[in-house]
């Protein structure tokens, strides 16, 4: 009898510890890179670019976006989690990041790549060489310079300001700006914030988030004193013609009507940024 109730409490024990086992081993949250991933696997099945992998290009640095400077070191911030995610529901369980340069990528000049995730307005004149997703979040452009500067509103048309080459903000201060003296234009970003830290220029324009971003990794050197609505969109750029543009799409719709990018934006922007985007004055042209 003794024997008996002994096998039936052991049995007990073993079964309650399963069940505690197997209560873990489901809530511990599916992981691709340091972001954690929702949703069903495998929901919107795509074949893509190269085998096992989502492969998403992109222009570093981008703080807060993708966080890490190489794309070895990357393992999360808002796009490179987004692109975890797309992942996810599309049944991949990795990640491949390509560096590449901006003027190519808003070209339609790269190759075997999947999507690029690399804050990039929705414009008309893109369209022609690539293929949008769905907007998947809002920006204006910021205007970053050297802490202590003397710049307002009312004094920008006077500064020498930089731009980055090819991008909406270099067509704003040219269009719709028009300062007093030519903008100068850079290729990139880090040379940009270079010449801004060397007083070769005033006043770095680009979008809010991007500037933001660079603000909160400069030790308090740099800082946003305001933004300009421009009304601008980031969407994901897709191989022109893409058979994988649909189903890429629904993805990232899922994503936003599950409040998945919203989650994201407050996790890697607002807390990176240590601001919120929304309380940076506005200025008008």
């Amino acid at each position: 009898m003794k024997n008996a109730f002994r096998r039936r409490f052991a049995l007990t024990l073993a079964l309650a510890a399963a069940a505690g086992a197997l209560a873990t081993g489901s809530a511990s949250a599916e992981m691709i890179g340091n972001c954690e991933v929702t949703g069903t696997k495998g929901q919107f099945p795509l074949t893509p670019a190269i085998p096992g992998q989502l492969t998403v290009e992109v222009n570093l640095p981008a703080p807060g976006w993708w966080n890490g400077d190489t794309p070895e070191t990357i393992k999360d911030g808002y796009e490179y989690c987004l692109g975890a995610n797309i992942a996810w529901r599309a049944g991949l369980d990795k990640v491949g990041v390509k560096n590449v340069a901006w003027d190519a990528l808003v070209a339609g000049q790269t190759k075997d790549f999947d999507l690029a995730l690399s804050q990039i307005s929705i414009t008309d004149e893109r369209k022609k060489v690539v293929d949008f997703s769905v907007p998947y979040f809002s920006s204006d452009v910021g205007v970053l310079v050297k802490d202590g500067t003397a710049l307002d509103a009312a004094t920008m048309k006077d500064a020498q300001i930089g731009v980055q080459q090819g991008t909406t903000g270099a067509t704003f201060v040219d269009t719709v700006l028009k300062p007093s003296k030519a903008a100068k234009v850079f290729p990139d970003t880090p040379s940009m914030f270079t010449a801004l830290m060397a007083g070769q220029i005033d006043a770095a324009m680009t979008d809010t988030a991007i500037v933001l971003g660079q603000a909160a990794v400069s030790g308090g050197k740099f800082k946003v004193i305001g933004q300009y609505n421009t009304g601008e969109t980031y969407g994901a750029i897709y191989p022109k013609g893409s058979p994988n543009a649909k189903v890429l799409n629904e993805i990232l719709t899922s994503l936003i009507d599950d409040g998945t990018t919203k989650k994201l934006a407050s996790k890697y922007l607002t807390d990176a940024w240590g601001i919120d985007p929304t309380t940076i004055p506005t200025f008008k042209p």
